[in-house]
């Protein structure tokens, strides 16, 4: 019984909020975990109370799961209990006692611009449309802060015409953004242009069908699967490829931290917090404002260890000296 809901509040959310599918993923994940719970406690929906949910939580806890699934699964359940009581399938929110844990939030990871620029130096030396494309990726992720999901499935009509120097995103939830396409980016993103055509499944021996090939063509980087674009994983390794041909710790590189590193740079040059958080496509400024923290780490990083009276070694004290009047 309680599958049937589950699925119906999963439709709602992606037809009414427009989550990814990433997003519909994880609540169908976290909700399935619950209710196999409430199959070996011998509930169901209808029985359960706040004392079902504590269980759960000491379940989870004794699992050894991390804090950060823990809250996950929490904010997962009381997204699908509000539901359930705004649908009159329930007159309580069961889940209402069952308090989150504090969880300090961690700096993103980042880059320092050497390494960004050591990146960019390996792929341009490819050379080729291998060359061409991770160019162009590097320079879209890192200049224009692109989450990873948008970047490998742009579309070509979000291209920047020639006299525009700013391209339409569809981020999370399917809002639109317009991002700046800054001068390198833009030289990247024609250098590989011109040659993309010679990549797309259609004109090579692979085996793909009409319609992969068909669409294939839709998007600026064209791939030989369903979904007819690059895969987040076929871009991960390349990052990891890059990262060991650059003498970069690959472990220390994602799509992620390159968005992460575009927001800092920003952020440390003195960019607006307000414009940062358009080009990121953050709902919420508070998510933006991490950002500060990252630069003031690293500021005080760089005074702790390059300021020659936070490096010197603290001289001893002359006793003997003569006091000055």
């Amino acid at each position: 019984m309680i599958s049937l809901k589950i699925e119906t509040f999963l439709e709602m959310v992606s037809v009414e909020r427009g989550a990814a599918r990433n997003t519909l993923d994880a609540y169908r994940r976290d909700l399935a975990d619950f209710s196999l719970f409430l199959a070996g406690q011998a509930e169901n929906f209808n029985t359960l109370t706040n004392q079902t949910i504590e269980a759960y939580a000491r379940d989870l806890a004794a699992r050894g799961l991390s804090n950060a699934t823990i809250l996950r699964r929490r904010a997962a359940l009381r997204q699908f209990f509000a539901f359930a009581h705004s649908e009159g399938w329930r007159n309580d929110d069961p889940t209402s006692r069952w308090d989150g844990i504090r969880k300090a939030r961690a700096l993103p990871k980042t880059l320092l611009t050497n390494d960004v620029d050591a990146l960019i130096a390996t792929a341009r030396a490819l050379g080729g449309w291998r060359g061409a494309r991770a160019l162009c990726l590097l320079e879209l992720v890192y200049g224009c802060g692109l989450r990873v999901s948008e970047l490998v499935g742009l579309p070509m009509i979000a291209l920047p015409k020639a006299d525009v120097s700013a391209m339409l995103v569809k981020g999370k939830g399917g809002k639109e953004r317009f991002v700046p396409v800054g001068s390198h980016a833009r030289n990247a993103l024609n250098a590989w242009i011109d040659i993309r055509r010679a990549t797309l499944p259609g004109l090579e021996k692979s085996g793909a069908t009409t319609s992969n090939a068909m669409l294939a063509t839709q998007f600026v980087f064209p791939g030989k699967g369903k979904a007819g674009h690059l895969g987040r994983r076929e871009f991960g390794r390349m990052l990891d490829e890059l990262a060991i041909q650059s003498g970069l710790d690959p472990k220390k590189l994602s799509p992620h931290v390159l968005r992460h590193a575009f927001a800092t740079h920003l952020v440390e040059g003195g960019a607006d917090l307000r414009a940062v958080q358009v080009m990121l496509g953050h709902a919420d400024i508070a998510t933006t404002q991490i950002y500060t923290h990252v630069a003031d780490a690293r500021l005080h990083h760089l005074v702790q260890t390059a300021h020659p009276l936070a490096t010197r070694a603290a001289r001893p004290v002359d006793n003997d000296a003569e006091t000055l009047p």
